[in-house]
């Protein structure tokens, strides 16, 4: 199957998969969108996040206005908008929401151990995307709070003017994206309901509050300890010599929880991306090694899976 609505939430795929099930039998769905850490120290995601992805409008006067002759006396959307929308996170990196953590499934010392193992050089990080300083949840490792820990982050927040130079209006409207990835057990529907409840919570009086829920998928994990992910595990470390870390993503893939829900079936992630190919940014980029090492890696993992479910039916 190849599906080019993913970055758009998969809005068809649902219903394609409820109308087409007795097509879409399997004994296990391969994905291949997502990455591992390098060649030499192979990996296999082992689990998504979730996501739930909302917009948000503030409306105050009717239309733009002078901001010399009204600013001051008349209420600014987008002063209020970046009120709102700071106040969501606190002083230790937690979101704010009443109920946000509820279905948290906190994971377990051994897990976070198995997570520890994975190589992580922090300057390496910082120099690979430009910044000297990263935060996050009190408590966690900044692996954990990329792959294990649900987050809230502003993707774009605009109002006003914003062309060539100056001109000095006071907004009428200001606007904002923002997305929470959510871990096993958060529902993203749940998610938004809550979100909406207290951001409109939030509104001063002077300005009009609008929330809409645009899309979400629920987080998934992949068992170790079944043929699938075995098979995988085994043709990545005949292929690169090396046996495959097993590491929790904290991108989402909203089509994984789909596919398990409607039809029943666990997916196997397993991609060959990088950390450096840029993705979602300018120059996004796939090296052909990879590319080539996976198409060996696949063709070894349906003769492994092949093999290991001749065992299992004698």
């Amino acid at each position: 199957m190849v599906e080019g609505e993913e970055e758009v939430g998969s809005v068809n795929l649902e219903k394609f998969c409820i109308d087409h099930k007795e097509m879409l039998v399997a004994d296990v769905i391969l994905i291949s969108d997502t990455t591992m850490i390098a060649l030499n120290t192979p990996s296999v995601t082992s689990g998504l996040r979730g996501l739930s992805y909302v917009q948000v409008e503030v409306t105050g006067p009717n239309r733009d206005l002078h901001s010399g002759l009204y600013g001051g006396a008349v209420v600014n959307p987008c002063n209020v908008l970046c009120d709102m929308v700071a106040s969501l996170k606190d002083k230790w990196g937690r979101v704010t929401i009443p109920g946000f953590y509820d279905d948290v499934k906190e994971c377990n010392p051994e897990e976070r151990a198995e997570m520890a193992k994975r190589p992580y050089d922090k300057d390496k990080f910082m120099q690979s995307v430009g910044v000297t300083h990263l935060q996050g949840e009190e408590g966690y490792s900044d692996l954990e709070r990329i792959g294990i820990r649900p987050t809230l982050d502003i993707n774009g927040i605009w109002g006003g003017y914003t062309g060539e130079g100056a001109k000095t209006i006071l907004p009428s409207k200001a606007f904002a994206k923002i997305s929470m990835r959510l871990v096993p057990y958060q529902n993203a529907e749940r998610i938004a309901d809550l979100f909406i409840k207290h951001f409109i919570s939030l509104a001063p009086e002077g300005v009009a509050v609008k929330a809409e829920y645009l899309h979400g998928g629920e987080s998934y994990v992949s068992p170790l300890d079944t043929p699938e992910y075995s098979s995988a595990s085994l043709a990545v470390e005949d292929v690169l010599n090396k046996k495959p870390i097993p590491v929790r993503s904290g991108g989402s893939i909203p089509i994984v929880s789909t596919f398990e829900k409607v039809l029943g079936i666990k997916s196997i992630l397993l991609g060959f991306g990088l950390e450096s190919d840029a993705i979602h940014s300018p120059n996004e980029n796939f090296p052909v090694e990879n590319f080539l090492k996976g198409i060996e890696t696949i063709v070894l993992y349906h003769r492994n899976y092949d093999q290991m479910k001749q065992k299992l039916t004698g």
